[in-house]
């Protein structure tokens, strides 16, 4: 018998049994805003949700936390850290088992993406605005990062690649949550027609 790294039947059956019993109508309305968000970013690739100034302030905590690794690892520490913090707290919730969590976490991920996508697309005009923290001239991180790497013509390329991982990352993580509240309403259901005919 072979052994598979991912066996994604005993993940999804996994789900299914967390998804027993639980409340769908709060996640529903938390979902209903995820679609918005992930539809507004799919029309408008500048567009800033409630999660914007959450990002906003990971990603210049980022160049502070980085500042002792020299300065090419500092610019780009406002991006990695803002990337790592929806991804890491992905992987606690998957830790303890909330599912439902992951999936915002995977679109929380997606709308910082589709913002770094937006600021490397930027790299050559450099027509955004930019925010610094405890003053001084702002420093475009992505025109910083392309110039060194003798890549800055590449940057509309790779804007474009990383709004294709956000939109997978966004629209996959949708599709799953709506899966598993399909999957708790049915439960739900279920439970009260049983309810009913026992009595």
């Amino acid at each position: 018998m072979k052994s598979r790294i991912f066996d994604f039947q005993r993940v999804r059956n996994k789900i299914e049994i967390w998804c027993k019993g639980r409340n769908w109508y709060l996640r529903a309305v938390l979902l209903i805003f995820l679609i918005y968000v992930g539809c507004r970013h799919l029309f408008n690739p500048f567009y800033t949700s409630i999660f914007g100034g959450l990002n906003l302030a990971i990603h210049e905590l980022g160049h502070l936390v980085f500042r002792f690794a020299g300065e090419f690892i500092m610019v780009a520490g406002g991006t990695i850290l803002q990337l790592a913090v929806p991804l890491v707290s992905a992987v606690m919730f998957v830790f303890q088992q909330d599912y439902f969590a992951v999936t915002v976490c995977g679109v929380w991920l997606s709308t910082n993406l589709y913002s770094v996508a937006a600021y490397v697309g930027d790299a050559r005009a450099q027509v955004l605005y930019l925010v610094t923290v405890g003053g001084g001239e702002p420093i475009h991180d992505w025109h910083y990062l392309l110039s060194h790497l003798h890549i800055l013509s590449w940057d509309t390329s790779i804007a474009t690649f990383i709004r294709l991982m956000a939109f997978i990352s966004m629209w996959g993580s949708i599709v799953v949550g709506v899966w598993m509240l399909w999957i708790m309403a049915r439960y739900s259901f279920a439970g009260k027609r049983g309810y009913i005919r026992y009595l």
